[in-house]
């Protein structure tokens, strides 16, 4: 049986193959930012030794000891960025043995091991997030000319709101 004309959003050839360039669809176009951030933000982390997972769950720990009530978990620093458990493991082992991360004991609970940035994770971290917030700017525009509507459709992408809570819906 001949395939007709694909009837989704641009058309398509006999085949069923979209007409309309690739470069017009959001999710490859979305990819390819993505794509282009992440390289980006790997060259800007490079001078601290640090992978992007290494960034974000080192920064995610400073800011987590700093408006908590405590420092964090594992659990809940996993939790906070998203990120699977057993990464979670895995990177933050890699911090502790780079000396930026130590663990302590729960002071209610011996299960627990909190997380805190040592003095050098503090200074990379801050110097890191500088650093890719210079990337940020490089793609998206300095902050306060940063588009609005850009960081509305990429919490929505993201599904979180500004705090990182998932939307409800």
């Amino acid at each position: 049986m001949a395939r007709g004309r694909s009837t989704g959003g641009g058309g398509g050839d006999a085949a069923g193959f979209p007409q309309s360039s690739a470069w017009e669809r959001p999710g490859f176009l979305l990819w390819h930012a993505t794509m282009r951030w992440q390289r980006l933000a790997t060259r800007a982390l490079e001078p601290f030794g640090l992978t992007h997972a290494q960034f974000t769950l080192l920064g995610a720990t400073l800011w987590l000891e700093e408006h908590g009530d405590h420092p964090p978990s594992q659990r809940e620093l996993s939790e906070h960025a998203t990120v699977d458990a057993m990464m979670t493991s895995q990177v933050v082992r890699a911090l502790e043995a780079a000396k930026l991360i130590r663990r302590t004991e729960d002071a209610k609970d011996a299960r627990v091991k909190r997380l805190r940035c040592t003095a050098k994770g503090r200074r990379v971290a801050v110097a890191a997030v500088a650093a890719v917030e210079a990337v940020e700017d490089e793609v998206f525009g300095p902050e306060g000319e940063r588009s609005p509507e850009l960081v509305g459709l990429l919490q929505r992408l993201a599904d979180r709101d500004a705090e990182g809570h998932p939307l409800r819906r």
